[in-house]
C-alpha cells in the first residue's frame, strides 16, 4: 500500500507540474486617464504580493515624457502600504500584514491618455498546509507548492519584461516616424528655398538685361 501512494504522489506531482506549465500568466493592459483603482482580495496574512506594472504608450504618437505615473497600494484599513511615484516601469512586493481586499490605485499627471501593463500575483504556501494529513506526503506537497510559486514568478517575471519590450518597440517606432517627418520637412523646406531663390535670380537677370538694354 505504501508503494502505491508514493506512486500516486508521483503521477499526482507530474500532473501539477503539467497543470503549472500550461497555465498563463496574468495581468491587465488599461488607459488611463486621471485615475484609476483596482482591488484584489488577499486571503492570508504573511503573504508575499508581487506588483508591475508599465507605461506602454500615450495617446499621441508625438508624445514622448519620462514623468511616468504614480501607484499608491493601500491595505484593507485605508492604510498606505507601498508607493511608486512618476515612474513609467516599476517592479515590487511587499508582506501583507492585513488580509483582505487591498487597493492598487494609479494616478496620471500627463495630459494624455497613457495604456499601463498592471500585473499582481500573491505568493502563498498552503496547499501542503491544508491537504497533506500523512508525514511521507507533506514534503512532497511542500515542493509542489514552492515549484508553483517558483513557475509563477519565472511567468511574473517574463509578462513584466514583455511590456518593457512593447513599451520601447512603441517608443522606437514613434521615434522613426517623428525622423522620416522631419526629414520629408525638412527636405519640402529646401526644396522651397532653392525655387525661391531661382525665382529671385531670373528676376534679377530679367531686371539687369532689361536695364542694359536701355
Amino acid at each position: 500500500m505504501e508503494g502505491m501512494s508514493w506512486r500516486t504522489a508521483c503521477c499526482l506531482s507530474v500532473l501539477c507540474a503539467v497543470l503549472l506549465l500550461l497555465r498563463p500568466a496574468e495581468g491587465i493592459r488599461f488607459v488611463i486617464d486621471r485615475e484609476e483603482c483596482f482591488s484584489h482580495n488577499v486571503e492570508y496574512e504573511g503573504d508575499t504580493v508581487h506588483v508591475s506594472f508599465v507605461v506602454i504608450k500615450a495617446d499621441t504618437p508625438w508624445h514622448y515624457s519620462e514623468e511616468g505615473v504614480d501607484l499608491v497600494v493601500k491595505d484593507p484599513n485605508g492604510g498606505q502600504v507601498r508607493d511608486s511615484r512618476d515612474k513609467t516601469s516599476d517592479k515590487f512586493e511587499f508582506i501583507v500584514q492585513k488580509r483582505g481586499v487591498h487597493r492598487f490605485c494609479f494616478t496620471n499627471k500627463s495630459p494624455y491618455h497613457e495604456t499601463i501593463d498592471f500585473d499582481v500575483h500573491v505568493g502563498h504556501f498552503s496547499y501542503f498546509e491544508q491537504h497533506a494529513k500523512d508525514e511521507h506526503f507533506a514534503p512532497l506537497f511542500e515542493q509542489i507548492a514552492k515549484l508553483d510559486e517558483a513557475l509563477y514568478n519565472i511567468q511574473f517575471e517574463q509578462h513584466w519584461l514583455e511590456a518593457q519590450t512593447d513599451r520601447q518597440a512603441i517608443l522606437n517606432e514613434n521615434m522613426s516616424r517623428r525622423a522620416v517627418h522631419k526629414a520629408l520637412f525638412e527636405s519640402a523646406a529646401l526644396i522651397a528655398a532653392s525655387v525661391i531663390q531661382v525665382y529671385l535670380l531670373r528676376r534679377l537677370f530679367e531686371r539687369k538685361l532689361g536695364t542694359s538694354r536701355v
